[in-house]
């Protein structure tokens, strides 16, 4: 396994046309990989995010089972001169195979947080619909939901220091809340090639509970829109007091 980052120069307009467009970014990054994994598989996916970042700039984190090649990215959205490097890649086996129980991380997760729900005036017995969690509280419930599947635990606020007024339970918030549509092929209007979703990203702090699931969480993603930059979830060391 890999893990890559790549810095795009936000003041070229193919950068910002490629930042716009989940779409666009999604077909960039299956050229990094000549050989992909199969759709549907069950090993490892590449699995990609990007993040905000200063100086004109934005990271765009991918973890994969190979190592990707984005020379055809820095030519698009990449910077010029020798000075700026354009990508960095880690060897990620070495890193997810020290992981273990107990150990606590802070995480980054940008996610497509959804439920599904009957719509009012729906039919008796009719098909649920998928739907976007909207507000912070159901979007940290549906994270809350699947920690324990995914090999981890959010942690608890202190007493303390948990304001109670705002339900502030877990050492999580949520930002960057983006409600997307975009359509996957120029050629027809057909309302089947049109695709809706909100992405959100969560930062906070956690402790691992089972390894192997949460390797497998790292390595796979977490919910839906895992090709459009959604599921990845990157850990950071916790600064000591």
């Amino acid at each position: 396994m890999y893990l890559t980052r790549f810095r795009i120069n936000t003041a070229r307009s193919s950068a910002r046309r490629l930042l716009g467009s989940p779409h666009l970014l999604h077909g960039a990054v299956n050229m990094a990989f000549p050989d992909p994994p199969p759709r549907g598989g069950h090993g490892p996916r590449v699995l990609w995010r990007v993040d905000p970042a200063a100086a004109g700039r934005a990271d765009l984190f991918i973890v994969s089972p190979g190592r990707p090649d984005l020379t055809h990215l820095v030519e698009q959205a990449g910077w010029s001169s020798l000075e700026q490097p354009g990508w960095t890649t880690f060897a990620y086996g070495e890193f997810l195979g020290r992981l273990s129980m107990g150990d606590t991380w802070g995480f980054r997760l940008t996610a497509n947080p959804v439920h599904d729900i009957h719509k009012p005036g729906d039919a008796e017995g009719s098909r649920t619909k998928r739907t976007a969690h909207v507000t912070p509280r159901h979007q940290i419930g549906w994270l809350l939901k699947r920690q324990e599947r995914a090999g981890f635990e959010v942690l608890r606020t202190p007493a303390e220091r948990q304001l109670t007024e705002h339900g502030h339970e877990h050492e999580v918030i949520v930002h960057n809340r983006l409600p997307l549509q975009f359509r996957k092929s120029d050629t027809t209007d057909s309302s089947r090639h049109h695709v809706r979703f909100t992405r959100v990203t969560f930062d906070g702090r956690l402790r691992i509970t089972d390894a192997d699931a949460f390797r497998r969480t790292l390595t796979h993603g977490l919910g839906k829109a895992k090709a459009y930059g959604c599921g990845l979830m990157t850990l950071t060391p916790l600064r000591t007091s």
